[in-house]
């Protein structure tokens, strides 16, 4: 069972990182051309490419705070109907009378309330972990601020950790999810 939780966050972490990733850079680069333009499309030069990669290297954490949010509802769709090691994570529809169908295709739709849930949860972790972090750095490190070391990039990482825990978590928590036997 182990493995079927690691193959599964393994996959989910890397389709977030890789969508994530390439979204927000795409998205500073075309803010980055926007603002190029607008101020005149002056001749490329040594000094120019250095002002555009620092107009990058500011928009990039900022939308990839936006990118990271929309990655994390398309990632949990490919978490269900798979089989990882021998198991699958299905996602039940709700029915009267306390029954419930197994959804074959799952669309963002359906998603869609098991994803508030899972982010509560993930929500939680993160922040346990975020506490956990700051009575580190505060007894054991030189740090003067509460949250100077705190960042998106830091903040990434504490998702992708959390994100293993609440896979895990998941079928107990929300009883449309069901880990079953493939």
């Amino acid at each position: 069972m182990g493995k079927f939780y690691f193959t599964i966050w393994l996959k989910w972490a890397i389709y977030l990182s890789v969508s994530s990733i390439v979204w927000a850079t795409i998205f500073s680069s075309l803010v980055t051309l926007f603002i190029y333009i607008n101020q005149g499309s002056v001749a490329l030069s040594t000094e120019v490419y250095q002002a555009l990669f620092k107009i990058v290297k500011f928009w990039f954490p900022l939308v990839w705070s936006v990118t990271l949010l929309v990655a994390l509802f398309r990632a949990l769709k490919i978490v269900f109907n798979r089989c990882y090691n021998g198991y699958e994570m299905k996602l039940l529809q709700c029915m009267k009378e306390g029954q419930s169908e197994t959804i074959e295709i799952v669309g963002y739709g359906d998603v869609k309330s098991v994803w508030r849930k899972w982010l509560m949860l993930l929500i939680w972790l993160v922040g346990a972990q975020m506490i956990l972090a700051f009575i580190f750095t505060r007894f054991f490190t030189s740090y003067e601020a509460v949250f100077a070391w705190f960042s998106i990039y830091l903040l990434y990482a504490f998702v992708l950790i959390g994100g293993y825990f609440s896979f895990i978590l998941l079928s107990s928590r929300c009883r449309l999810v069901k880990v079953k036997r493939c």
